[in-house]
């Protein structure tokens, strides 16, 4: 059998997948969606077309290199590269392909570490490309379900706190989706149920918004926060009424009621930012704030504390909303718009 870096040899691999914005996260973590599966849990999110690409190169034998926008190159032989690394989850990624004398060349066009779901991309992207390689080598490609599942299983043993798997569903499935969390042994892990049809996606577009607060997110602390407080046995109502705003959400969303949709978002970043204060950094909420007066709803992406901040309304309000975000966000370097385009397609080349 042909090895990997004789496979580069003759030519490079690429995959890519897009990024997210998303709502009643957490919930697709199973700490919590197996306790409250009475409650029908269900998160929701949007493939945004801010993609992550992978390229596959050779390089020395028995190295793995991993370069990656935002971070510093590192390379290691295969058997000793530290999966605690701040690209050890891609180096995990390697050693469960067995890849060696290979460079992975990531490159996303979204904000380093902006809570946009970026480094699920990059795993769903980087799986994607060795499944191609394993074709080649007659293993089969691999299936966009096992991808993201083996993506998420892989995140979750090098991370060291639960993890959820909507960020890799929305890579592998691109459109905008509700997912949701039956919490059962036998049957499937989860059911996804399409929100808006591709058809509707270039007319939902003029009714978003998505902000960049200048400074990275650091998601291990706010989840590990809502983790230790949901097991210790607090706010656990207040979990519940979080999947209840995100069902609301989504049947507003499903009948086009954006009026709806934004009250249930802000009720939902106000149990949040009840819990965790820190959800939100200043930038994130004074642009939050400011959508909720100009009667829209907003909320921070991921696990917040930093990273991108999301909104959504009428378009007439967007339209305004746009304007006043523009000028809030000059008060901080690095802090910008960023262009939101649905990507209805996921994984792919």
């Amino acid at each position: 059998m042909q090895s990997i870096k004789g496979i580069l040899e003759a030519g490079r691999i690429e995959a890519s997948a897009p990024c997210r914005i998303d709502m009643g996260g957490t919930l697709d973590i199973s700490t919590f969606y197996y306790p409250l599966r009475h409650f029908s849990p269900c998160t929701f999110n949007i493939a945004v077309n801010l993609r992550t690409r992978v390229c596959l190169f050779p390089y020395k034998e028995g190295i793995v290199k991993v370069s990656s926008r935002g971070f510093k190159s590192a390379e290691y032989p295969l058997d000793k590269a530290p999966f605690n690394h701040p690209l050890g989850f891609m180096f995990a990624i390697a050693a469960y392909f067995r890849a060696e004398g290979v460079h992975i060349d990531i490159d996303s066009s979204s904000p380093p570490r902006s809570a946009l779901g970026g480094s699920s991309a990059a795993a769903v992207a980087l799986i994607a490309a060795f499944s191609k390689i394993n074709q080649m080598q007659t293993a089969g490609p691999g299936s966009r379900q096992k991808i993201a599942l083996l993506a998420h299983v892989l995140e979750e043993s090098v991370a060291g706190v639960p993890c959820g798997l909507q960020d890799q569903l929305a890579s592998v499935y691109g459109g905008v989706n509700a997912w949701y969390w039956p919490g059962i042994i036998k049957g499937p892990s989860f059911r996804k149920k399409t929100i808006v049809k591709k058809a509707f996606h270039k007319n939902l577009n003029k009714h978003l918004l998505l902000a960049y607060c200048g400074i990275p997110h650091e998601s291990k602390n706010i989840n590990r926060i809502w983790v230790e407080q949901f097991i210790s046995g607090k706010y656990r109502k207040l979990w519940v009424e979080i999947i209840a705003c995100t069902q609301r959400f989504n049947d507003a969303l499903l009948e086009k009621n954006f009026k709806e949709a934004c009250v249930s978002m802000n009720r939902e970043t106000a149990i949040r930012r009840k819990m965790t204060p820190d959800v939100l950094d200043k930038m994130g909420a004074k642009l939050v704030d400011l959508a909720v007066k100009n009667r829209c709803g907003a909320r921070f992406t991921g696990a917040g504390s930093g990273g991108c901040i999301w909104a959504i309304g009428e378009i007439d309000d967007i339209d305004r909303l746009k304007h006043i975000w523009k000028n809030a966000l000059l008060s901080r370097k690095e802090a910008c718009l960023l262009d939101v385009d649905i990507d209805s397609k996921g994984l792919g080349d």
